[in-house]
């Protein structure tokens, strides 16, 4: 699972879909120190919480996240939970470089969740995923980088919009060449657009304020 975003889909479904995606995020980014700016960061210790505020910035490796609000909490392991939120008019968003290649894979939701021990991350609501030139819609997305596998569906929060309502998965898929890779003529000349990848531990290289 190496090359472009490649979806099991029919565009427009109004049910589920789970769709292969041979998208695979830089392994280095494992290693690396996460690093989190916010014009307000309040922490928590007894309940291992960590609320970050106002124009976050989330920086690992390559991998960035941007978000109004991202609230990290702290499992009995070590392991951390991220939850990212934005305004009504700007929703948070990630990106990561992909192993190996000089891309990156994007997305979108009014609300963002990422397991790190689970390595799964979830958008919710107004949903967004692109990788290459290939992307999906839906109001909800669950990937797992264990399988590298997307979930995709028309209803909030897994499920199946109502019939009538309007909602249904849209996806975009690129013709590709025999070797899997994107057709010469529909290579970008720029690739631009995110897997989530957890942290161990999380430095904040600003001023925090404990309360």
């Amino acid at each position: 699972m190496k090359h472009s975003l490649r979806l099991a889909v029919i565009a427009g479904i109004a049910g589920a879909m789970l769709a292969a995606v041979p998208a695979r995020a830089e392994k280095a980014d494992r290693d690396k120190p996460v690093n989190i700016e916010a014009d307000r960061v309040s922490v928590d210790d007894v309940k291992k919480v960590q609320t970050f505020e106002g124009n976050v910035q989330l920086v690992k490796g390559t991998l960035i996240i941007r978000a109004e609000r991202i609230v990290v909490t702290q499992d009995d392991d070590g392991y951390q939970r991220g939850v990212a939120t934005g305004t009504a008019g700007v929703l948070p968003r990630f990106r990561q470089k992909r192993e190996g290649l000089d891309e990156y894979i994007e997305g979108e939701g009014e609300r963002i969740e990422h397991d790190a021990k689970a390595e799964k991350t979830e958008f919710f609501n107004r949903a967004w995923v692109k990788s290459g030139l290939d992307e999906v819609r839906g109001q909800f997305i669950s990937y797992d980088a264990l399988t590298e596998k997307y979930f995709v569906t028309s209803g909030p929060n897994g499920t199946r919009a109502q019939p009538g309502s309007g909602e249904r998965v849209r996806a975009v898929i690129q013709p590709k060449s025999k070797d899997g890779a994107p057709a010469a003529a529909s290579r970008p000349a720029t690739a631009i657009t995110p897997t989530l990848k957890g942290a161990q531990s999380i430095a904040v290289p600003r001023q925090e304020a404990a309360q």
